[in-house]
């Protein structure tokens, strides 16, 4: 006994027909079992975790930076001071 078939129409342009149609002649698939396997692989972000971890490396990242930079100002200043008593000396 066969399986019961319901039709599902989706409005597409003809551009995105022609490369649907492209997509399933190049993987040999009719257009039905393409459209088919995409939707069952799609899968919609399921919640903002991974962005809020990103947020997170992006925070750490940009403190480990500042915490650089402020070192590597205080030894630009040490130097120039170093600098200067070496000149003081010279003069």
């Amino acid at each position: 006994m066969a399986a019961a078939s319901e039709r599902i129409v989706v409005q597409v342009t003809p551009v995105e027909k022609r490369a649907i149609v492209s997509t399933a002649k190049r993987l040999g698939l009719n257009v039905s079992e393409l459209v088919r396997q995409a939707a069952r692989g799609y899968r919609p972000p399921t919640d903002e975790s991974d962005l809020d971890k990103l947020i997170e490396r992006v925070n750490a990242s940009t403190l480990q930076a500042s915490d650089a930079l402020d070192d590597a100002l205080q030894f630009i200043s040490a130097s120039n001071k170093r600098i200067a008593k070496l000149a003081r000396q010279r003069h």
